[in-house]
């Protein structure tokens, strides 16, 4: 199992953001994470990534336990994480911020190859290289967020509510290179508040309610779920 996540608890302050949540993720699926504004699917992407630390529990990746370590040693790993709101370097120009995803890379071939890979993915982003990051639109922006997680060679991508923001055609798009992606061997967990779009994509899913995994199963069935059509698919 390349992730797992054992009886994982966080606060901010002394509320709950998460409770007692296990999952397990096998290396090569997408799995979503669905849920409402504030159901705790942001908060478990940030304590995957080292930047929200856990109250209670265990988090494991490729065998090794991970809650407790430093971000860039995460990163290391191979856990990387494209936040929501993008958070580029709007002065710097787009190869720039391509760049700063692989700062911990030495691969200088592998590092191109990757950045040619990104240009097959999005290739608008080739046409804006020497833009400031800040002058793309928001999709533009967005296909720069998950080139620049990209280009630091993930075995996990989080990707935390991608689609937010951005016009109904480009997220149909960005959806279909989030599967292309995980396609091509990178496991993939997706934060979506956009149930449609995640369970269309997606092997696998759970469904977060106040911080406590309520349901999951393969993504097929969690569509013919009276919660989830009544909750999240607007039936």
């Amino acid at each position: 199992m390349l992730l797992k996540l054992k009886n994982v608890t966080v606060h901010y302050d002394k509320a709950k953001a998460v409770e007692n949540v296990s999952l397990e993720i096998a290396a090569g699926r997408l799995i979503t994470l669905i849920g409402s504004n504030g159901a705790g699917k942001s908060t478990i992407l940030r304590a995957l990534s080292g930047l929200k630390s856990i109250s209670t529990g265990e988090i494991w990746f490729q065998e090794r336990k991970i809650d407790g370590l430093a971000v860039h040693e995460i990163v290391k790993c191979g856990l990387i994480h494209v936040p929501e709101g993008r958070r580029l370097f709007s002065q710097l120009s787009v190869l720039a911020n391509l760049k700063l995803g692989a700062v911990l890379r030495s691969d200088a071939g592998g590092i191109k190859r990757d950045m040619e890979e990104i240009f097959g993915y999005f290739p608008i982003i080739r046409e804006r290289l020497h833009q400031k990051a800040g002058t793309l639109s928001g999709g533009e922006q967005q296909m720069l967020a998950i080139g620049r997680g990209l280009m630091a060679k993930p075995k996990l991508l989080l990707l935390d509510e991608p689609s937010l923001g951005l016009a109904p055609l480009v997220v149909q798009e960005l959806g279909l290179v989030i599967k292309r992606i995980n396609r091509s061997g990178i496991t993939v967990v997706l934060v979506e508040q956009n149930a449609p779009l995640a369970l269309g994509i997606a092997d696998q899913g759970y469904v977060l309610q106040v911080g406590k995994i309520v349901l999951a199963g393969d993504s097929h069935i969690l569509k013919q779920s009276d919660l989830v059509q009544k909750a999240y698919l607007g039936d």
